[in-house]
């Protein structure tokens, strides 16, 4: 007497073959509309109008624990759905870095291309205190020192800020340094 456990007889026709043929068919066809979902979240058939629009790219870090807090600040300043967005570990050093060299060119193919594509007419720079990637890259922990992890921030920041200005003079450049509770303080 044949059970559920026992394997399907391969060459019958019969009700064992149906299920695998619909749960392929079902496969496909999610396949399909999946791909069409994305290409849809990334072109939206009435969004194709929207460029030009974008006020400015954001360049923030990647720390999970200011996610919130930076799409809160963007929201305050009535930027909500009016940037784009690109993350790199160590936001300005990320950026600047020759330890990853293939961020440095992300980072700069991003502007490139927001500028074309989007029109933006600034690059906002996200540093903020406390920051992982600057313990990994510069080998030191700054946050036992604030005044030295402002110093630091300032001068990878204003580095960046006059790299962007030197590659994209029609562009305004902003420089801020957001702490752990989510306030920010402009470098200047």
């Amino acid at each position: 007497m044949p059970t559920n456990l026992e394997e399907p007889r391969h060459g019958m026709k019969g009700s064992h073959e149906e299920p695998w043929h619909n749960r392929r068919q079902f496969l496909k066809t999610l396949t399909v509309w999946g791909s069409a979902a994305g290409l849809t979240s990334l072109f939206p058939v009435g969004g194709l109008h929207a460029a030009g629009q974008t006020e400015a790219l954001l360049l923030s870090c990647m720390d999970f624990r200011l996610v919130d807090a930076t799409a809160r600040y963007m929201a305050s300043r009535g930027l909500a759905g009016k940037y784009d967005h690109i993350i790199l570990a160590g936001a300005a050093l990320g950026a600047l870095t020759e330890k990853f060299p293939a961020w440095n060119q992300t980072f700069w193919d991003h502007v490139g291309v927001a500028s074309d594509l989007h029109k933006i007419h600034k690059v906002i720079v996200l540093d903020h205190r406390d920051c992982g990637a600057y313990k990994v890259i510069l080998r030191e922990d700054l946050a036992a020192d604030p005044a030295k992890e402002t110093a630091i921030h300032t001068t990878q920041l204003k580095q960046l800020g006059k790299r962007v200005r030197e590659k994209y003079p029609a562009l305004e450049v902003e420089l801020l340094l957001m702490a752990l509770d989510g306030k920010v303080e402009v470098i200047s």
